[in-house]
Protein backbone atom coordinates (compact mmCIF):
# COMPACT_ATOMS: atom_id res chain seq x y z
CA UNK A 1 0.00 0.00 0.00
CA UNK A 2 0.98 3.71 -0.47
CA UNK A 3 2.60 4.92 2.61
CA UNK A 4 0.66 8.43 1.03
CA UNK A 5 -2.48 7.11 1.33
CA UNK A 6 -2.46 5.14 3.73
CA UNK A 7 -4.09 5.89 6.98
CA UNK A 8 -2.22 7.02 10.03
CA UNK A 9 -3.99 7.88 11.96
CA UNK A 10 -5.99 4.31 12.46
CA UNK A 11 -2.56 2.63 13.18
CA UNK A 12 -1.43 1.66 16.74
CA UNK A 13 -0.24 4.15 18.97
CA UNK A 14 3.76 3.73 19.48
CA UNK A 15 4.72 4.97 23.05
CA UNK A 16 8.20 5.91 23.35
CA UNK A 17 8.89 4.58 26.90
CA UNK A 18 11.40 7.76 27.87
CA UNK A 19 9.51 10.05 26.51
CA UNK A 20 6.62 8.50 28.68
CA UNK A 21 8.86 7.83 31.86
CA UNK A 22 10.35 11.45 31.48
CA UNK A 23 7.19 13.41 30.67
CA UNK A 24 5.65 11.67 33.22
CA UNK A 25 8.06 12.65 36.23
CA UNK A 26 7.73 15.86 35.25
CA UNK A 27 3.84 16.06 35.57
CA UNK A 28 3.99 14.52 38.95
CA UNK A 29 7.18 16.71 40.19
CA UNK A 30 5.49 19.70 38.71
CA UNK A 31 2.08 18.72 40.58
CA UNK A 32 3.69 18.14 43.90
CA UNK A 33 5.37 21.24 44.51
CA UNK A 34 2.49 23.02 42.99
CA UNK A 35 0.41 21.67 45.98
CA UNK A 36 3.32 22.28 48.04
CA UNK A 37 3.73 26.32 46.96
CA UNK A 38 -0.01 27.20 47.20
CA UNK A 39 -1.65 25.38 49.86
CA UNK A 40 -1.06 28.65 51.88
CA UNK A 41 -2.94 31.05 49.48
CA UNK A 42 -5.91 28.41 49.87
CA UNK A 43 -5.90 28.91 53.38
CA UNK A 44 -5.49 33.13 53.30
CA UNK A 45 -8.64 32.93 50.10
CA UNK A 46 -10.24 30.91 52.63
CA UNK A 47 -9.95 32.87 55.68
CA UNK A 48 -10.71 36.18 53.65
CA UNK A 49 -14.02 34.23 52.36
CA UNK A 50 -15.04 32.58 55.66
CA UNK A 51 -15.02 29.10 54.00
CA UNK A 52 -12.53 27.11 54.00
CA UNK A 53 -10.93 25.81 50.87
CA UNK A 54 -7.24 24.72 50.92
CA UNK A 55 -7.17 22.81 47.92
CA UNK A 56 -8.52 25.29 45.06
CA UNK A 57 -5.00 25.42 43.18
CA UNK A 58 -4.20 21.98 43.12
CA UNK A 59 -7.53 20.88 41.96
CA UNK A 60 -7.76 23.23 39.11
CA UNK A 61 -4.06 22.00 38.07
CA UNK A 62 -4.87 18.82 38.66
CA UNK A 63 -8.35 19.76 35.91
CA UNK A 64 -5.55 21.62 33.88
CA UNK A 65 -3.42 18.56 33.34
CA UNK A 66 -6.95 16.60 32.46
CA UNK A 67 -8.00 18.40 30.25
CA UNK A 68 -4.21 18.40 29.04
CA UNK A 69 -4.52 14.88 28.16
CA UNK A 70 -7.50 15.02 26.88
CA UNK A 71 -6.44 17.42 24.42
CA UNK A 72 -3.15 15.51 23.58
CA UNK A 73 -5.02 12.64 22.82
CA UNK A 74 -6.63 14.16 20.04
CA UNK A 75 -3.22 15.89 18.80
CA UNK A 76 -1.42 12.75 18.91
CA UNK A 77 -4.02 10.73 16.44
CA UNK A 78 -4.01 13.78 14.00
CA UNK A 79 -1.37 12.41 10.82
CA UNK A 80 1.35 15.39 10.36
CA UNK A 81 0.23 15.47 7.16
CA UNK A 82 -2.46 17.49 8.12
CA UNK A 83 -0.33 19.72 10.73
CA UNK A 84 1.93 20.82 7.53
CA UNK A 85 -1.41 21.94 5.37
CA UNK A 86 -2.85 24.12 8.16
CA UNK A 87 0.79 25.15 9.32
CA UNK A 88 0.29 28.77 7.68
CA UNK A 89 -3.35 29.20 9.14
CA UNK A 90 -2.39 28.09 12.45
CA UNK A 91 0.64 31.12 12.42
CA UNK A 92 -1.96 33.75 11.20
CA UNK A 93 -4.87 32.43 13.54
CA UNK A 94 -2.35 33.03 15.93
CA UNK A 95 -1.29 36.71 14.89
CA UNK A 96 -4.76 37.20 14.90
CA UNK A 97 -5.32 36.08 18.52
CA UNK A 98 -2.49 38.56 19.66
CA UNK A 99 -4.84 41.12 18.18
CA UNK A 100 -7.95 40.14 19.83
CA UNK A 101 -5.94 39.27 23.94
CA UNK A 102 -4.92 43.49 23.16
CA UNK A 103 -8.37 44.81 23.09
CA UNK A 104 -10.33 42.42 25.22
CA UNK A 105 -7.69 40.36 27.18
CA UNK A 106 -7.31 40.31 30.77
CA UNK A 107 -4.95 42.51 32.47
CA UNK A 108 -2.66 41.06 35.01
CA UNK A 109 0.40 42.88 37.10
CA UNK A 110 0.08 45.34 34.05
CA UNK A 111 0.11 43.19 31.65
CA UNK A 112 -2.22 41.75 28.85
CA UNK A 113 -1.87 38.20 27.75
CA UNK A 114 -4.50 36.02 28.88
CA UNK A 115 -8.03 35.54 27.07
CA UNK A 116 -10.67 34.08 28.93
CA UNK A 117 -12.40 30.90 27.89
CA UNK A 118 -15.34 28.60 29.86
CA UNK A 119 -13.73 29.42 32.72
CA UNK A 120 -10.30 29.26 31.78
CA UNK A 121 -7.38 31.83 31.16
CA UNK A 122 -5.38 30.92 28.32
CA UNK A 123 -2.23 32.66 27.73
CA UNK A 124 -1.77 33.41 23.60
CA UNK A 125 1.52 33.39 23.77
CA UNK A 126 1.84 29.80 24.24
CA UNK A 127 -0.71 29.12 21.27
CA UNK A 128 1.97 31.57 19.26
CA UNK A 129 4.94 29.16 19.76
CA UNK A 130 3.11 25.67 19.28
CA UNK A 131 1.99 27.41 16.13
CA UNK A 132 5.36 29.02 15.51
CA UNK A 133 7.37 25.34 15.23
CA UNK A 134 4.60 24.08 13.14
CA UNK A 135 5.05 26.73 10.63
CA UNK A 136 8.57 27.69 11.06
CA UNK A 137 8.45 23.42 10.15
CA UNK A 138 6.43 23.53 7.61
CA UNK A 139 8.55 26.80 5.88
CA UNK A 140 11.84 24.92 6.64
CA UNK A 141 10.97 21.79 4.79
CA UNK A 142 9.89 23.44 1.52
CA UNK A 143 12.35 26.05 1.43
CA UNK A 144 15.34 24.26 2.91
CA UNK A 145 17.57 24.71 -0.17
CA UNK A 146 16.65 28.65 -0.32
CA UNK A 147 17.61 28.76 3.51
CA UNK A 148 21.18 27.28 2.59
CA UNK A 149 21.64 29.64 -0.58
CA UNK A 150 19.91 33.08 0.18
CA UNK A 151 19.85 35.60 2.37
CA UNK A 152 16.22 35.99 1.68
CA UNK A 153 15.23 32.25 2.40
CA UNK A 154 16.16 33.47 6.16
CA UNK A 155 14.09 36.85 6.03
CA UNK A 156 11.47 36.03 4.55
CA UNK A 157 10.11 33.49 7.86
CA UNK A 158 11.18 36.42 9.99
CA UNK A 159 9.26 39.27 8.86
CA UNK A 160 5.45 37.51 10.67
CA UNK A 161 7.75 36.38 13.40
CA UNK A 162 8.74 39.89 13.83
CA UNK A 163 5.22 41.17 13.74
CA UNK A 164 4.16 38.64 16.19
CA UNK A 165 6.82 39.51 18.51
CA UNK A 166 5.85 43.09 17.86
CA UNK A 167 2.22 42.37 19.04
CA UNK A 168 3.81 40.40 21.92
CA UNK A 169 5.65 43.24 22.61
CA UNK A 170 2.81 45.57 23.07
CA UNK A 171 1.14 43.24 25.84
CA UNK A 172 3.93 43.40 27.31
CA UNK A 173 5.78 39.90 26.65
CA UNK A 174 9.40 40.27 26.11
CA UNK A 175 10.43 36.85 27.40
CA UNK A 176 7.76 35.48 24.46
CA UNK A 177 8.93 37.26 22.13
CA UNK A 178 12.29 35.94 22.07
CA UNK A 179 11.21 32.56 22.42
CA UNK A 180 9.60 32.16 19.38
CA UNK A 181 12.60 34.14 17.54
CA UNK A 182 15.01 31.54 19.18
CA UNK A 183 12.59 28.63 17.84
CA UNK A 184 12.91 30.06 14.18
CA UNK A 185 16.33 30.61 14.19
CA UNK A 186 17.31 27.64 15.73
CA UNK A 187 15.51 25.97 13.48
CA UNK A 188 16.70 27.80 10.26
CA UNK A 189 20.51 27.04 11.75
CA UNK A 190 19.72 23.00 11.66
CA UNK A 191 18.04 23.33 7.84
CA UNK A 192 21.57 24.70 7.05
CA UNK A 193 21.88 28.12 7.21
CA UNK A 194 25.44 29.28 6.21
CA UNK A 195 26.98 30.22 9.43
CA UNK A 196 27.88 33.50 8.17
CA UNK A 197 25.10 34.82 7.43
CA UNK A 198 23.14 32.80 10.72
CA UNK A 199 25.55 35.00 12.68
CA UNK A 200 24.87 38.24 11.28
CA UNK A 201 21.21 37.91 12.04
CA UNK A 202 21.95 36.73 15.14
CA UNK A 203 23.96 40.25 15.64
CA UNK A 204 20.95 42.27 14.54
CA UNK A 205 18.36 40.32 16.62
CA UNK A 206 20.61 40.09 19.64
CA UNK A 207 21.21 44.56 19.13
CA UNK A 208 17.31 45.16 18.80
CA UNK A 209 17.39 42.98 21.84
CA UNK A 210 20.12 45.59 23.83
CA UNK A 211 17.78 48.44 22.37
CA UNK A 212 14.53 47.37 23.91
CA UNK A 213 15.87 46.85 27.21
CA UNK A 214 17.47 50.04 27.16
CA UNK A 215 14.86 52.12 25.83
CA UNK A 216 12.36 50.83 28.31
CA UNK A 217 12.73 51.38 31.89
CA UNK A 218 11.12 48.15 33.64
CA UNK A 219 13.56 46.28 31.79
CA UNK A 220 16.84 48.16 32.76
CA UNK A 221 15.88 47.90 35.69
CA UNK A 222 15.24 44.58 35.89
CA UNK A 223 18.35 44.26 34.47
CA UNK A 224 20.62 46.30 36.90
CA UNK A 225 18.53 44.70 39.66
CA UNK A 226 20.27 41.34 38.07
CA UNK A 227 23.22 42.80 38.43
CA UNK A 228 23.26 43.61 41.56
CA UNK A 229 20.55 42.72 43.75
CA UNK A 230 21.50 43.99 47.11
CA UNK A 231 21.35 47.30 46.15
CA UNK A 232 17.64 47.34 46.56
CA UNK A 233 16.62 44.06 48.28
CA UNK A 234 13.21 45.20 49.53
CA UNK A 235 11.95 46.47 45.74
CA UNK A 236 13.83 45.44 42.18
CA UNK A 237 16.24 42.97 44.12
CA UNK A 238 13.20 41.40 46.10
CA UNK A 239 12.37 38.65 44.05
CA UNK A 240 16.18 37.13 43.29
CA UNK A 241 17.48 37.43 46.60
CA UNK A 242 14.55 35.35 48.25
CA UNK A 243 14.95 32.52 45.17
CA UNK A 244 18.90 32.97 45.93
CA UNK A 245 17.48 32.43 49.53
CA UNK A 246 15.94 29.69 48.75
CA UNK A 247 18.60 27.69 47.16
CA UNK A 248 20.95 28.80 50.05
CA UNK A 249 18.19 27.07 52.34
CA UNK A 250 18.22 23.81 50.41
CA UNK A 251 21.14 22.73 50.97
CA UNK A 252 21.98 19.48 49.34
CA UNK A 253 18.70 17.39 50.61
CA UNK A 254 16.37 20.03 50.74
CA UNK A 255 14.23 21.07 54.30
CA UNK A 256 11.58 18.54 53.51
CA UNK A 257 8.59 18.24 51.26
CA UNK A 258 5.81 20.98 52.53
CA UNK A 259 8.44 22.43 54.73
CA UNK A 260 9.87 25.67 52.67
CA UNK A 261 9.39 28.93 54.16
CA UNK A 262 10.23 31.52 51.50
CA UNK A 263 7.16 30.05 49.86
CA UNK A 264 4.50 31.59 52.47
CA UNK A 265 5.99 35.11 53.33
CA UNK A 266 8.80 36.25 50.71
CA UNK A 267 8.84 34.20 47.35
CA UNK A 268 6.24 35.94 44.64
CA UNK A 269 4.65 33.37 42.62
CA UNK A 270 5.93 30.60 43.99
CA UNK A 271 3.59 28.58 42.34
CA UNK A 272 4.78 29.63 38.85
CA UNK A 273 7.72 31.70 37.82
CA UNK A 274 9.49 30.79 41.07
CA UNK A 275 8.47 26.96 41.46
CA UNK A 276 11.88 26.05 40.93
CA UNK A 277 13.00 27.88 44.18
CA UNK A 278 10.28 26.08 45.51
CA UNK A 279 11.92 22.82 44.67
CA UNK A 280 15.45 24.10 45.34
CA UNK A 281 14.35 24.46 49.03
CA UNK A 282 12.38 21.91 49.90
CA UNK A 283 14.28 18.82 47.76
CA UNK A 284 17.64 20.48 47.66
CA UNK A 285 20.52 19.46 45.42
CA UNK A 286 19.41 16.22 44.49
CA UNK A 287 15.84 17.46 43.53
CA UNK A 288 17.50 20.23 41.43
CA UNK A 289 19.66 17.93 39.78
CA UNK A 290 16.78 16.09 39.33
CA UNK A 291 14.67 18.20 37.40
CA UNK A 292 17.70 19.21 35.24
CA UNK A 293 18.22 16.26 34.29
CA UNK A 294 14.72 15.43 33.56
CA UNK A 295 14.27 18.53 30.62
CA UNK A 296 18.11 17.50 29.52
CA UNK A 297 16.40 13.83 28.83
CA UNK A 298 13.50 15.44 27.53
CA UNK A 299 15.66 17.35 24.41
CA UNK A 300 17.72 14.76 23.58
CA UNK A 301 14.88 12.50 23.32
CA UNK A 302 12.97 15.18 21.13
CA UNK A 303 15.99 15.55 19.12
CA UNK A 304 16.52 11.69 18.63
CA UNK A 305 13.18 11.34 17.39
CA UNK A 306 13.96 14.21 14.95
CA UNK A 307 16.89 12.84 13.34
CA UNK A 308 15.15 9.26 13.19
CA UNK A 309 12.32 11.58 10.91
CA UNK A 310 15.29 12.52 8.79
CA UNK A 311 16.53 9.40 8.30
CA UNK A 312 12.95 8.66 7.35
CA UNK A 313 12.67 11.01 4.85
CA UNK A 314 10.22 12.91 6.62
CA UNK A 315 11.54 16.66 6.58
CA UNK A 316 8.45 18.13 8.12
CA UNK A 317 8.23 15.77 11.03
CA UNK A 318 12.25 15.79 11.87
CA UNK A 319 11.87 19.95 11.96
CA UNK A 320 8.52 19.83 14.19
CA UNK A 321 10.33 17.61 16.51
CA UNK A 322 13.70 19.77 16.38
CA UNK A 323 11.72 23.11 16.59
CA UNK A 324 9.73 21.29 20.11
CA UNK A 325 13.51 19.98 21.42
CA UNK A 326 14.27 24.02 21.11
CA UNK A 327 11.06 25.28 22.59
CA UNK A 328 11.25 23.02 25.46
CA UNK A 329 14.88 23.65 26.25
CA UNK A 330 14.89 27.04 25.89
CA UNK A 331 11.85 27.73 27.68
CA UNK A 332 13.24 25.42 30.84
CA UNK A 333 16.66 27.23 31.06
CA UNK A 334 15.16 30.41 31.05
CA UNK A 335 12.82 29.34 33.62
CA UNK A 336 15.93 27.78 35.45
CA UNK A 337 18.34 30.46 34.97
CA UNK A 338 16.09 33.47 36.34
CA UNK A 339 15.64 31.17 39.75
CA UNK A 340 19.37 30.66 39.99
CA UNK A 341 19.81 34.06 39.18
CA UNK A 342 22.06 33.46 36.22
CA UNK A 343 19.62 35.52 34.08
CA UNK A 344 17.18 38.48 34.31
CA UNK A 345 13.99 38.08 35.65
CA UNK A 346 11.26 36.64 32.99
CA UNK A 347 8.05 35.68 33.40
CA UNK A 348 8.20 32.21 31.41
CA UNK A 349 6.67 29.09 33.04
CA UNK A 350 8.34 26.33 33.38
CA UNK A 351 7.30 23.72 30.88
CA UNK A 352 4.95 20.95 32.43
CA UNK A 353 5.73 21.49 35.89
CA UNK A 354 4.54 25.27 37.16
CA UNK A 355 0.90 26.11 37.61
CA UNK A 356 -1.72 27.38 34.71
CA UNK A 357 -4.03 26.29 32.56
CA UNK A 358 -3.30 27.32 29.03
CA UNK A 359 0.33 26.84 29.58
CA UNK A 360 -0.19 23.50 31.14
CA UNK A 361 -2.64 22.18 28.48
CA UNK A 362 -0.80 23.66 25.26
CA UNK A 363 2.37 21.94 26.61
CA UNK A 364 0.60 18.43 26.73
CA UNK A 365 -0.31 19.05 23.20
CA UNK A 366 3.16 19.83 22.42
CA UNK A 367 4.66 16.59 23.77
CA UNK A 368 1.92 14.76 22.05
CA UNK A 369 2.67 15.97 18.80
CA UNK A 370 6.07 14.56 19.62
CA UNK A 371 4.69 11.52 20.19
CA UNK A 372 2.84 11.82 16.69
CA UNK A 373 6.37 12.35 14.96
CA UNK A 374 7.49 8.79 16.92
CA UNK A 375 4.25 7.24 15.67
CA UNK A 376 4.68 7.50 12.41
CA UNK A 377 8.79 7.27 12.41
CA UNK A 378 8.29 3.86 13.61
CA UNK A 379 5.74 3.07 11.34
CA UNK A 380 7.47 4.06 8.11
CA UNK A 381 10.49 1.73 9.51
CA UNK A 382 8.16 -1.27 10.04
CA UNK A 383 7.24 -0.86 6.63
CA UNK A 384 10.40 -0.90 4.98
CA UNK A 385 11.18 -3.25 6.97
CA UNK A 386 11.50 -7.26 4.75
CA UNK A 387 8.88 -9.57 5.36
CA UNK A 388 10.06 -12.64 8.07
CA UNK A 389 11.53 -16.10 5.97
CA UNK A 390 8.53 -17.98 7.43
CA UNK A 391 6.30 -15.63 5.80
CA UNK A 392 8.05 -15.66 2.42
CA UNK A 393 8.38 -19.47 2.71
CA UNK A 394 4.62 -19.69 3.32
CA UNK A 395 4.09 -18.23 0.53
CA UNK A 396 6.55 -19.78 -1.85
CA UNK A 397 4.78 -23.20 -0.47
CA UNK A 398 0.89 -21.71 -1.34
Amino acid sequence: MNRKNKNLSAEPFHFDSMLVTVCVCLLLIGYVMVTSSSLHLDAKASLAATTLNVWGYPLKQLAHIGLGLVMARYIALMPMRSWQKMAPWLFIGGLILLVVVLFVGINVNGSTRWLQLAGIRIQVSELVKFAAVVYMASYVSRHQQSIRESAFGLLKPLLLFSVASALLLLEPDFGSAVVILIIAMGMMFLAGARLSQFALLLAVVTALAVVLVIFEPYRMQRVTSFMNPWADPRNTGFQLIQALVAFGRGELWGVGLGNGLQKLFYLPEAHTDFLFSVVAEELGLLGVLAVIGLFALLVCRAFAIAVAAEKAGEQFSAFVAYGLGIWFGFQAFVNMGVNMGILPTKGLTLPLMSYGGGSMMIMCCAVALLFRVHTEVTEINASTLPEPRVKARAKVTA
